[in-house]
């Protein structure tokens, strides 16, 4: 699984004109995460959800879905299911990634249905860098200031940050969603300013 997410992760470099081998070599050494997902059946299916709404907090998600459907994901305000193929994976951009893009990539917001009838199984392989490692965009993703004269200046979605950091963050202190890196963002500066005043 490692491997073929650092396959990916190629691609995903010549998407974004840094090269193919900028992001293999970041993810190289990786503290990745497999878990396996077990969704029994329920007689009530329409009063809770096998997994709540949520964005990654990962780089890079692989799920492997058995036959019985249950993945959702929001595109336009709506939930879309995804239909199960045992031949195919499932790939989902992390809200790590999407810092390490500059935000050129977004994560993507999904859910885990259950049902009467049928047990769900799944596999989710998500490719995280090392603990300590620097998420930081590649100098070609950062974007010019349309209204700023200076051609020296350009601008940074989201701060630096180690994965560690924001591991705790989603794990501890807040709940994935679409804004968690606005949240952590906000979060790691007032820690670095309580630390600077200490």
């Amino acid at each position: 699984m490692s491997n073929l997410s650092l396959n990916i992760m190629e691609i995903l470099g010549d998407s974004l004109g840094v090269g193919k081998d900028y992001l293999r070599e970041f993810f190289q050494e990786n503290d990745s995460i497999m878990r396996l997902n077990y969704y029994p059946p329920c007689q009530q299916p329409h009063l809770t959800l096998g997994t709540g709404p949520h964005c990654d907090p990962t780089s890079l998600t692989i799920l492997h879905q058995s036959r019985v459907s249950g993945l959702q994901v929001l595109v336009d305000g709506k939930w879309h299911g995804i239909r199960p193929d045992p031949n195919a994976f499932v790939v989902n951009i992390g809200d790590t990634f999407m810092a390490l893009s500059n935000g050129i990539y977004k994560s993507c917001m999904h859910r885990a249905v259950v049902n009467s009838r049928t047990a769900r199984k799944s596999l989710a392989f998500f490719l995280c860098p090392r603990m300590d490692r620097k998420v930081t965009p590649p100098m070609e993703l950062l974007v010019r200031s349309s209204d700023d004269d200076d051609d020296h200046c350009s601008r940074r979605r989201y701060p630096d940050f180690a994965w560690r950091d924001f591991l705790e963050f989603t794990q501890k202190h807040y709940r994935a969603d679409t804004k968690t890196l606005d949240a952590f963002s906000d979060w790691l500066r007032q820690k670095n300013m309580d630390n600077h005043d200490e």
